[in-house]
């Protein structure tokens, strides 16, 4: 999305030092050249603006794969320019993910036959699937309405406080109620008992997250599943579910086998998943499976002819690169089970070698759960001279990207810091940030408290010597410290 505003002086034009030697004049900054520039110009000036960007292996912010293997990059690299929509044309590439399709739904334990096959869709991540998943829970409750003569104008959907903002964009663009269980403090996850007690005749899923974006906890599908079915028994109602694995999805069944969380629950009748998150593949690539076909109502499906035969699709968008299926075919045949396995372990030791190192600093109350998404959240156990925006802030002189935000209703006044466990993220990077950690942590213990009140406004022109700040005085340059501090945005800034 572009949030435009008003050009500056020094925003009109990009300037490049090595394109001088090809390019006399600067380019444009907002509107296309006039003239052609020389390839390598062109490269040299988006080469230098984008050293500026943060490195996505310290972006501990991402669930994202952020590191391949050379021998996929290669296959990458050598199917970028195939469009995954022409079917006909690239007819492997399409074999290529049915059998990804049928290799999740076996893994999530779809009920199928041996010479049955799932029923799924790769989409460009879990944005696109929960969107589709939601659509078909739509038109499936609609029909049963239309059926039993009854109003179907005022569709629900339940979920935590918790989920995605995707389930917002669902919602509000599809013209479905959303109903949030709000949370509360020390509990982050949707609460079953409270979800299903709001469920009424127009709800047509309850959506459950496998690994919380908040604090990566898994909530409890089943029991969930429980619930809905003796209240679907006691009013004749059928709600199902649906499971938005995004990140969970290729992590619970390679070291919590045990779990049930998927198609082994009675009323689980679809699952997403994020195959650019732990299933390890570059972004976008997502994947959403149904439990059996008669929950994909069949008018959602389109057919066309027009690229040289008849081929099904339900999707959002049309064109797609074939790439990530590719990737995504490759880690599954690459690692087996056998290798998923063993990086989740790997991501989930990583995650309490991080833990451990932040509870002996004895700074840090841990918010996430042993149990669930390798990720450790934590929080200031004193709040009261710094907080941990300023930490995330001070983390980025040592190049790591490390969020900080706000807990949802009702737990609003939980702040929190998360870092994200991957694949390529080792335990001496985990170490070494626990190290980097404690030296903020100094850091901003040699520092006044950023709690002080900042003027409303600082005037033009400050005084040479102080600048009164609460019932103190503090040097100029500290005022204007604390006046950034007090008004820093993580984000776009709209004029």
């Amino acid at each position: 999305m572009v949030l435009s505003r008003p050009p500056s002086d020094t925003d009109v034009s990009v300037h490049s030092t090595f394109a001088s030697r090809y390019v006399r004049s600067s380019l444009p900054r907002y509107r296309m050249p006039e003239s052609s520039i020389p390839k390598e110009a062109a490269y040299q000036i988006i080469n230098d603006e984008l050293m500026l960007d943060g490195n996505p292996r310290l972006n501990l912010a991402s669930f994202v794969t952020t590191w391949m293997e050379p021998e996929c990059d290669k296959l990458i690299m050598a199917s970028i320019n195939k469009n995954y929509v022409d079917m006909d044309e690239y007819p492997v590439t399409t074999e290529l993910q049915n059998r990804c399709v049928n290799m999740i739904a076996h893994l999530f334990h779809a009920p199928l036959g041996e010479s049955e096959t799932a029923v799924g869709v790769g989409t460009v991540g879990s944005s696109e699937a929960i969107m589709l998943a939601g659509l078909a829970f739509k038109r499936r409750w609609q029909n049963r309405r239309k059926a039993e003569g009854k109003p179907f104008d005022k569709p629900n959907i339940i979920t935590g406080a918790n989920v995605q903002v995707c389930w917002e964009k669902f919602a509000r663009y599809f013209e479905v109620e959303l109903k949030e269980v709000k949370l509360r403090e020390g509990y982050y996850v949707m609460d079953p008992e409270q979800a299903v007690e709001i469920v009424d005749e127009n709800t047509i899923c309850v959506a459950a997250i496998l690994g919380s974006t908040l604090n990566g906890e898994f909530e409890d599908v089943k029991l969930i599943n429980d619930l809905l079915h003796r209240k679907n028994k006691e009013t004749g109602w059928d709600t199902p579910i649906h499971v938005d694995a995004a990140s969970g999805g290729f992590i619970a069944p390679f070291i919590y086998p045990e779990l049930e969380w998927d198609f082994r629950l009675p009323w689980v009748k679809s699952i997403n998943v994020s195959g650019h998150k732990y299933g390890l593949v570059y972004p976008g690539i997502g994947w959403c499976v149904w439990r059996i076909k008669e929950d994909l109502p069949d008018e959602l499906i389109f057919h066309i002819n027009y690229l040289g035969s008849d081929q099904p699709t339900f999707t959002l968008n049309f064109s797609k690169g074939s790439s990530q299926v590719i990737a995504q075919y490759y880690q599954l045949i690459r690692h087996g089970f056998e290798g998923y396995r063993n990086i989740m372990e790997n991501c989930h030791e990583n995650a309490m070698v991080l833990k451990e190192g932040l509870e002996k600093t004895g700074r840090f109350n841990i918010v996430s759960k042993d149990q669930g998404v390798p990720l450790v959240a934590f929080s200031l156990k004193d709040s009261t001279r710094h907080d941990e925006f300023e930490i995330s802030d001070r983390l980025r002189r040592f190049g790591w990207i490390v969020p900080a935000y706000t807990m949802p209703a009702d737990a609003q006044h939980v702040t929190v810091l998360r870092v994200v466990i991957r694949e390529e993220f080792s335990r001496t990077l985990a170490e070494r940030l626990v190290l980097d950690i404690d030296k903020v942590m100094c850091q901003l213990d040699a520092l006044p408290s950023s709690k002080l009140t900042p003027p409303a406004m600082l005037p033009a022109t400050l005084p040479t010597n102080t600048v009164a700040v609460a019932d103190g005085k503090v040097n100029k340059t500290e005022a204007c410290k604390q006046f950034v501090l007090a008004n820093k945005t993580n984000g776009v800034i709209m004029a």
